[in-house]
């Protein structure tokens, strides 16, 4: 493996835990965060940054972002859940490494998530109903990864060995 790999999927569908397995897994590979990263750069929380510039700024601080991160290799880059919709950010990605989407029900999104306060998408009427929608509608971008790994009902090693046993 000499590429990136890259996780994308809805919030809380496991992208951030799965990156960790991974580092630890591929010592040779660093883990590497988009939101992490915008909020170093920042000094806010995405949050906070969605609150006071909205979410077309958070989007261009992504896309520069993923971007600068997609020069470098031996990365597990994990997206933001709709960073994946961008069509440069699309280009950016699929030329860096293996695109990896972590599919997971609504429901056990919903599971994973329901106590989180800091979700700028789900501030207002957090549901199923509300995660199904907003996955609906990325449905098409994300079925353009690589690899696609279900999740539900797996931990995050086992998602971890299926992307490592995927990418060979």
């Amino acid at each position: 493996m000499k590429k990136n790999i890259v996780l994308i999927g809805m919030m809380g569908c496991g992208k951030t835990t799965v990156g960790y397995e991974l580092a630890k897994i591929l010592p040779d590979f660093e883990y590497v965060d988009i939101d992490k990263e915008i909020e170093k750069s920042t000094q806010q929380r995405i949050s906070d940054i969605f609150l006071r510039h909205g979410e077309s700024f958070f989007r261009m601080l992504e896309t520069e972002k993923i971007k600068k991160v997609c020069q470098n290799k031996n990365q597990i880059i994990s997206t933001g859940g709709g960073a994946f919709e961008d069509e440069q950010n699309r280009k950016n990605l699929k030329s860096s490494g293996h695109i990896i989407y972590l599919k997971t029900s609504p429901q056990e999104i919903f599971n994973r998530i329901k106590t989180e306060t800091h979700r700028p998408l789900l501030r207002k009427d957090f549901s199923v109903e509300k995660i199904t929608n907003i996955m609906q509608k990325r449905a098409k971008n994300y079925e353009k990864a690589d690899i696609i790994i279900l999740t539900d009902n797996k931990t995050p090693q086992k998602i971890a060995e299926e992307i490592i046993e995927a990418t060979k």
